[in-house]
């Protein structure tokens, strides 16, 4: 039986014990187990699957026969599309600044709409739509997994293009001189799903930092609809500003 505590306890003691490693100097000595189990109210079993998360992503370092020391994760990597000047997707605003980015296909299909992305892109529930996924690595590491959806009619070259490397929104400006003029950003908090984590090298329940967006041409017309599900501890989401004519 799975215990009550495995679920939302654990990231509660996890991200309390993020919260600490970072205050502490590296190589720092954790308490024995015992010691915070009783710290923090919970069993050996949820401080475990704490502790497994944060040493996954580098907070932690376990030592046989040791302990359990404080690390420091690696060289983040912000996750940066640009909106100001042009609409530029993640691959060329990384290449760009000099970064190595990979691109895995996870996923390259036509479906019938699901309700919210229907909504998004203006299109009925029978409608086809392109759906995309793609795992992106920055400079070797997995950084975060992108769903994008097209209307299918719209794009058809898009279920059959090679996206193993370029930009979604290039492809879009070469092959169909798409008018990507708008973009509208959500962003909010997720957990990684099992088949996220064995990709993004996290534990599953791990948080993920989730960034939603809908792109649309000069006169409103959705144009491509995507979610990005991100490692919170290798990347970090940036916007920037622009008012025009100031």
């Amino acid at each position: 039986m799975a215990s009550s505590e495995a679920g939302p306890k654990y990231l509660a003691v996890r991200e309390a014990l993020r919260r600490r490693a970072s205050a502490l100097p590296e190589h720092t000595l954790l308490p024995p187990e015992p010691v915070l189990c009783a710290e923090y109210g919970v069993s050996r079993i949820t401080l475990r699957r704490a502790v497994d998360g944060l040493v996954a992503d580098g907070h932690l370092i376990r030592e046989q026969g040791r302990g359990t020391f404080v690390s420091r994760p690696g060289i983040r990597h912000e996750y940066r599309e640009s909106f100001v000047h042009r609409i530029a997707g993640f691959h060329s605003v990384m290449t760009e600044q000099g970064a190595q980015v990979g691109t895995s296909v996870l996923t390259q299909r036509v479906v019938p709409a699901a309700p919210p992305i229907a909504t998004e892109l203006g299109v009925g529930t029978a409608d086809d739509v392109v759906e995309l996924v793609r795992l992106r690595s920055v400079d070797g590491l997995p950084n975060h997994v992108v769903r994008s959806f097209l209307p299918a009619t719209r794009y058809p070259k898009a279920a059959t293009e090679d996206f193993s490397h370029g930009s979604l929104y290039e492809f879009l400006r070469r092959e169909y001189s798409a008018d990507l003029a708008h973009a509208r950003i959500f962003v909010d908090v997720g957990t990684a799903a099992a088949d996220e984590a064995d990709v993004l090298q996290v534990t599953a329940g791990s948080p993920l930092l989730v960034v939603r967006t809908t792109v649309r041409d000069t006169s409103g017309h959705p144009l491509v609809h995507s979610f990005s599900r991100l490692r919170p501890d290798v990347s970090q989401v940036e916007f920037e500003v622009s008012v025009g004519g100031r």
